[in-house]
């Protein structure tokens, strides 16, 4: 005998007037795609209006060249944002713009010849000017000799882009506000970015040595502490590890949404999805949650804008 089924709701576009309409019709339809979406965004609200839910927001991938870095900082500036993991990449992004510059859309087609001798490093179909990354490297020094040789030994990457986040100007930038708003950026691959192979090479020249052990007590301090704790992921690999790998401690999340364009066949972390964290007790058994299929560039905003509507 057959049980009463939910039936998909097809979305009426007459009816749809604001971005939460259109991701809550989609949460009636309830499959594919769709149905991902519309579920995400709802675990997505219960996590932000939850003030016993303390929020992560994993970033991996190209997320502030790709049009993100207001979004994010707005998100941080509304307090809606506990702590931010993310890639180095992400911060050496937010801090091009902070010194004055930024990212470009495709020129006239070049071959990669001509991008490197023209001075422009590509990423995708985004453009970033060579003289803006040797302006970055000069600030970072600049900022670096305003550090007394005790700080440049025992700060941990989360203090210090904390104290770099306060050495800035620019209100638009994600760093400035997190420091502002005390919300801590953790990146434990920064030394994979352009950040810190300038740390690097100013440790051949002076002292300089970041504690990150000490973050993962900073941060364990924080996850055992909370009632409950919220992920928005996106992308994969070492900043979602980082953020669902800490929350061990606790059990796991106890709500989490991922958006990822990686597959899960071959194993990687990056495609596969939430539920295999339940095993491994970096999600709760009964915790919400929900990996959708996309482009974290198309889906986020929206599905922010959904559920802060």
């Amino acid at each position: 005998m057959v049980t009463e089924l939910d039936r998909v709701i097809h979305i009426d576009c007459n009816q749809v007037k604001s971005p939460r309409d259109l991701v809550d019709a989609m949460h009636s339809v309830g499959v594919l795609g769709a149905g991902r979406l519309g579920r995400a965004a709802a675990i997505t609200r219960a996590m932000l209006t939850d003030a016993d839910c303390f929020t992560f927001l994993s970033l991996a991938g190209p997320m502030v060249p790709g049009g993100l870095r207001q979004v994010i900082r707005d998100l941080v500036e509304e307090g809606l944002i506990d702590a931010v993991i993310t890639s180095g990449a992400n911060i050496v992004h937010d801090l091009i713009e902070a010194y004055g510059g930024a990212h470009y859309r495709t020129p006239p087609e070049k071959t990669e010849l001509d991008l490197r001798r023209s001075g422009l490093g590509r990423i995708a179909d985004i453009f970033v000017k060579e003289k803006d990354f040797e302006t970055f490297e000069k600030e970072t020094y600049r900022f670096l000799d305003t550090l007394d040789e005790e700080l440049r030994t025992t700060l941990s990457p989360s203090e210090f882009l904390q104290r770099l986040g306060k050495s800035i100007e620019d209100p638009n930038s994600i760093l400035f506000e997190a420091a502002k708003k005390e919300v801590p950026i953790f990146s434990p691959g920064l030394m994979d970015s352009m950040l810190g192979f300038h740390l690097y090479t100013y440790s051949t020249m002076k002292t300089l040595s970041l504690d990150f052990v000490k973050d993962l007590r900073i941060l364990g301090a924080m996850v055992t502490k909370a009632n409950r704790t919220g992920a928005i992921i996106l992308g994969g690999g070492l900043t979602k590890h980082f953020t669902m790998g800490s929350n061990i401690l606790r059990g796991g999340l106890d709500l989490a949404i991922q958006i990822t364009l990686d597959r899960p066949e071959g194993g990687s972390l990056s495609g596969a999805p939430l539920k295999e964290g339940v095993s491994w007790r970096k999600v709760q058994e009964k915790a919400s949650f929900e990996t959708v299929i996309g482009d974290a560039t198309i889906i986020f905003p929206l599905l922010v804008m959904a559920a802060t509507d």
